[in-house]
């Protein structure tokens, strides 16, 4: 026999009247009124063809019948209950998958130190990490977020800021400086070898800086070689042939070998760090918001 949603909700009402041996106190307990508890109960012996209650005006008491289905079918009411109850405590657990994209070295420094701990607390969580310099488009290339250089905020998409702000410098080796010449304004650079930096397949990034009473002074330049991979940037820099923009942070092992060395510092300019992108239209599910949590947890002053 097929078990459907009356059958379980009027088991309910019977187990409920035979355990209170009462309708008042049962309609008390389901938050119905006692009239529909009895004609929900009608309907039950009905169709089973066997009294279940002897009703009487001083009690409601479970016939040989109802008490034999009453001590099978309390087990049964508790273990659903139980299951009920632990899918409740576990619905906000985040489940399900996450895809992001971050350059290395974003990985590195914000991503890898909370990734662990998150799957370690959210195992039901499988997540995708793509190592990528350039930013992705997240909606049309199936990424959840991604993990970028914060004063680059795409349209449409919310940031999370992490981390410190950043410094960016114009770098160069001394042998370039002693043949070429060391710039003395950002401006200079359109008469010099740069090494080009792209954010997006179709982005060439003009160079930044920090021009007089707070305005941004944006240069475009050209060079023998354009990428969004640190390595090549700065090593096409330490060869030699041009002068590259880069994090401060990236570069510090070469200044203090004397491998680069730094110009323009003046002009050069500080900006926000990374920040945690998505997309501003797409509901944040339980497991992105986790992660979000722990990122600003660890990183963001409290």
């Amino acid at each position: 026999m097929a078990i459907t949603r009356t059958d379980l909700a009027e088991l309910a009402v019977f187990a409920a009247v035979a355990r209170h041996q009462s309708f008042s106190k049962a309609a008390l307990e389901l938050g119905v009124s006692a009239s529909a508890l009895s004609h929900s109960l009608k309907g039950l012996e009905t169709r089973l063809g066997v009294r279940l209650l002897n009703r009487s005006t001083r009690a409601v008491v479970p016939t040989d019948a109802g008490q034999r289905l009453l001590t099978q079918l309390l087990p049964t009411l508790s273990h659903l209950e139980s299951a009920l109850g632990e899918l409740a405590r576990h619905s906000d657990e985040p489940v399900g998958r996450l895809k992001i994209s971050a350059p290395r070295g974003a990985i590195d420094e914000l991503l890898a130190p909370v990734l662990i701990d998150y799957m370690v607390r959210y195992p039901r969580m499988q997540v995708e990490v793509v190592e990528q310099e350039l930013m992705p488009r997240l909606i049309e290339d199936g990424y959840d977020a991604a993990l970028f250089y914060g004063d680059l905020l795409p349209k449409e998409m919310i940031g999370v800021p992490l981390g410190p702000p950043q410094r960016y410098l114009v770098v160069a080796s001394p042998a370039y400086l002693a043949e070429h010449g060391t710039p003395q304004h950002p401006r200079e650079l359109t008469r010099h070898a740069c090494i080009g930096y792209r954010l997006t397949p179709s982005h060439h990034y003009r160079w930044a800086f920090a021009g007089e009473e707070g305005a941004m002074l944006e240069i475009e330049v050209t060079g023998p070689l354009t990428t969004s991979t640190p390595a090549l940037y700065l090593g096409a820099a330490e060869a030699g042939l041009g002068l590259a923009y880069c994090l401060e942070e990236e570069v510090s092992r070469q200044l203090a070998e004397g491998t680069l060395v730094s110009v323009l510092e003046p002009w050069c300019p500080t900006f926000v760090g990374f920040s945690l992108f998505y997309p501003s239209r797409h509901q944040l599910g339980n497991g992105l918001r986790a992660l979000i949590d722990m990122l600003k947890g660890h990183y963001q002053p409290r």
